[in-house]
C-alpha cells in the first residue's frame, strides 16, 4: 500500500470519533462492558460475524439491540428453536394463482443486522442455512441467488450452560464468526446502575450513524497500513496453532484474515493508520480461541484455549521498531 493511500489525520479523527460515538451510544444501555462493545462494533467495522456465549440475563439481545438502534439499517431478529425451517432463515417461493408464477417471500436472513438468538436450539440443518449468508453476503433459494445489501452482520448468541434441547455448533459454522465474546456479570455499582435505569434508556435510544456511514467505514479500516513483518507475525501465531501439542484442531487461514481485518479496525479506531503488533496481541485470543479444538490430554490437565494461545503469544517472536511519520517501520524481531 502506497503512503499516499493511507488515511489522513482528517480522516482519521473523523472515523475514530464516529467509532466511540456508537460505543458511547450503546454504553448507555450496556454498563460497564467497554471492552465487549467495542470488539463488537469493530467486528462490524471489519466484516465480520459474532458469537457471544453467556448465561442467561447478562445483556446479550440487549447489546444486539443497541447496537442496531445504533445504526440507521434494518435489523431482523431470528428466534431459533428445534422446529424452525431452513427456509424460515432465508426465505422461500410461493406460488401467486394470479399471475401464475412463483414469487420470493424474503427470509428474516434478509437484513443489514441479524440476531441468531439462542441458535444453537436449531437443528444441523437449520444452523447450516446460514453458512452461504454469512461468507459469502448472499442466498440462493430455488437455484437463484440474492445478494444482500451492505452493511451484513450476524450477531448469534447461545447458552454455554444449558445442554438440554440444543445442537451443538459445527466447526465449519464456528469458523465463521470473527470473534466469540462473553459479557458476563456486572460488578456491584453496575448492577445497581443496571436495576436503576430501567427500560427508559433501552427505549430513548437513537442511531447516530448511517448503513452508508458503516459502509465507509468499512472501506477506510481496509487502507489502514499493516506492515509485512506484522502480517508475518499474525500468520506465525496462526500456524503454531496447529503444530502446539495441546491442541487437536488448529486455526484455519480464515482465523489469518479474521485477525488481519480486526486489526486493521481496531487500529482506526485507535487513531492510527497503521497496525502494531499490540493490536494483535491483544485481539488474538477473541479471534483465535474458538477456532481450535484441545487435546483429550489438555482437558484432562484442566488447560484451557486461552492458556495454550497465551503460551503461544510468549513463544512467538515480536516484531518491534520505531515510529515513523508514514506509521511504523518494524526492523527486527525479539522474544
Amino acid at each position: 500500500m502506497n503512503v499516499q493511500t493511507r488515511l489522513s489525520e482528517q480522516e482519521l479523527v473523523r472515523d475514530a470519533r464516529q467509532i466511540a460515538g456508537v460505543v458511547a451510544n450503546i454504553e448507555t444501555v450496556i454498563i460497564g462492558k467497554r471492552s465487549v462493545v467495542e470488539l463488537v462494533v469493530l467486528s462490524l467495522i471489519a466484516g465480520g460475524h459474532v458469537l457471544i456465549e453467556d448465561v442467561p440475563g447478562v445483556g446479550k439481545t440487549s447489546l444486539v439491540s443497541a447496537l442496531s438502534k445504533s445504526i440507521a439499517c434494518h435489523f431482523k431478529r431470528i428466534q431459533f428453536t428445534p422446529d424452525i425451517m431452513p427456509s424460515d432463515v432465508t426465505g422461500f417461493s410461493i406460488f401467486n394463482q394470479k399471475t401464475r408464477e412463483f414469487e420470493f417471500r424474503p427470509g428474516a436472513v434478509i437484513s443489514n443486522i441479524v440476531l441468531a438468538d439462542e441458535i444453537n436450539r436449531a437443528s444441523a440443518k437449520t444452523q447450516s442455512s446460514l453458512l452461504e449468508v454469512m461468507e459469502e453476503r448472499q442466498i440462493t433459494v430455488d437455484s437463484k441467488t440474492y445478494k444482500l445489501q451492505e452493511p451484513f452482520m450476524v450477531l448469534a448468541t447461545q447458552n454455554p450452560l444449558e445442554s438440554y434441547g440444543t445442537y451443538p455448533l459445527p466447526e465449519a459454522q464456528i469458523d465463521r464468526f470473527l470473534i466469540k465474546v462473553s459479557i458476563g456479570y456486572p460488578s456491584f455499582d453496575e448492577e445497581v446502575k443496571v436495576v436503576a435505569m430501567g427500560k427508559k434508556a433501552k427505549q430513548a435510544i437513537k442511531a447516530v450513524i448511517s448503513g452508508q456511514d458503516v459502509v465507509r467505514l468499512k472501506q477506510d479500516a481496509e487502507r489502514v497500513y499493516v506492515d509485512p513483518m506484522v502480517v508475518r507475525y499474525i500468520v506465525e501465531i496462526v500456524t503454531s496453532t496447529r503444530t502446539h501439542p495441546d491442541i487437536q484442531l488448529g486455526s484455519s487461514p480464515r482465523g489469518c484474515i479474521a485477525l488481519y481485518n480486526l486489526c486493521r479496525a481496531y487500529a482506526m479506531y485507535k487513531g492510527r493508520n497503521y497496525v502494531i503488533p499490540d493490536d494483535v496481541k491483544y485481539l488474538a485470543p477473541y479471534v483465535i480461541c474458538h477456532r481450535v479444538a484441545l487435546s483429550h490430554e489438555a482437558k484432562i490437565a484442566g488447560k484451557t484455549s486461552q492458556m495454550i494461545l497465551d503460551d503461544i503469544l510468549n513463544s512467538v517472536v515480536v516484531p518491534v521498531g520505531e515510529s515513523t511519520g508514514a506509521g511504523v517501520q518494524l526492523k527486527q524481531a525479539i522474544k
